[in-house]
């Protein structure tokens, strides 16, 4: 065919040649499949406009819905051993670790920083769920603890955004320790008197529900957001009978008390606003 190649004109050539399209182009919900235009579900807080379903996100775009613009500083999340336990299944957890990171281009499944939330100083901690399914190992426990001393030294509210599988299994007992550590440090918060506010978005389970992400003095969802320790199918497995409708999600939570709101994404930046507004700055507030 290379008689042909020869005989085409340059111009036709470009104008059938094959253009490049950006793999983020189109997103797909994963409730009902429709196709979102990225520029669409940016604008929508990547909320489905067709089943209202809350997306995904990464930390940073979790950062960028709630901070006020130009006031993120991100802080270095700590060092930690890397695979203490040598640990291998299919393959050996330290090539899961850089695969992970030379894919999400991140240091680990928390992402920590402060900044202002509608003018308010906040320090919060994300989990990335892109991360290993924003599972808790040694350095999210760290990256956790080391928010927490920030948000004590500024003396203003921590906030924790949950999204997580739970413990990281190829870290055994050192995942778990992170439980009690992390539960430890939150006294110090109670003990200034500095709010701990809980976002939990979908999913929120395992090891981190059973410990911080519990133990808010708001607890703030987003809808239709799993939450719970053990899934819904092994629950049903282990007793033997079905699951009311909608049970773990966050409608149902708020229902049977274990949770305080839900809240539309689009709304959360407003209500944790009024939420330090009440519980951090009430003297304020009444003495105006």
């Amino acid at each position: 065919m290379s008689w042909l190649k020869n005989i085409v004109p340059p111009g036709l050539k470009n104008i059938f040649k094959k253009r490049d399209i950006p793999d983020n182009l189109w997103l797909k919900c994963t409730s009902c499949d429709s196709m979102i235009f990225h520029k669409d579900a940016e604008e929508s807080f990547f909320v489905c406009p067709e089943c209202d379903f809350h997306l995904k996100v990464s930390a940073e775009i979790r950062f960028e819905q709630l901070f006020d613009k130009g006031s993120i500083k991100y802080i270095d999340c700590p060092d930690v051993p890397k695979d203490p336990l040598k640990f291998k299944d299919q393959k050996r957890y330290i090539d899961r670790l850089k695969e992970t990171r030379s894919k999400t281009k991140k240091k680990d499944s928390i992402i920590i920083g402060s900044g202002l939330i509608n003018m308010k100083p906040v320090v919060m901690a994300v989990h990335d769920f892109s991360f290993m399914g924003g599972s808790l190992g040694m350095a999210a426990g760290e990256s956790i603890i080391l928010a927490i001393e920030e948000a004590l030294s500024l003396k203003c509210p921590f906030i924790l955004c949950a999204s997580s599988g739970g413990a990281r299994m190829q870290e055994g007992i050192l995942s778990l320790m992170q439980m009690p550590r992390t539960t430890a440090m939150l006294q110090s918060l109670r003990e200034e008197k500095l709010p701990y506010i809980v976002l939990l978005t979908n999913p929120t389970t395992g090891g981190v529900t059973a410990s911080y992400a519990m133990l808010g003095d708001i607890h703030i969802a987003e809808p239709k957001a799993l939450i719970g320790f053990a899934g819904p199918r092994v629950i049903e497995n282990t007793i033997n009978e079905n699951l009311p409708e909608g049970f773990q999600k966050s409608e149902y939570l708020l229902d049977h008390g274990m949770i305080d709101m839900v809240v539309h994404r689009k709304d959360l930046k407003d209500m944790l606003s009024n939420i330090i507004s009440i519980l951090f700055n009430k003297e304020e507030k009444f003495q105006s």
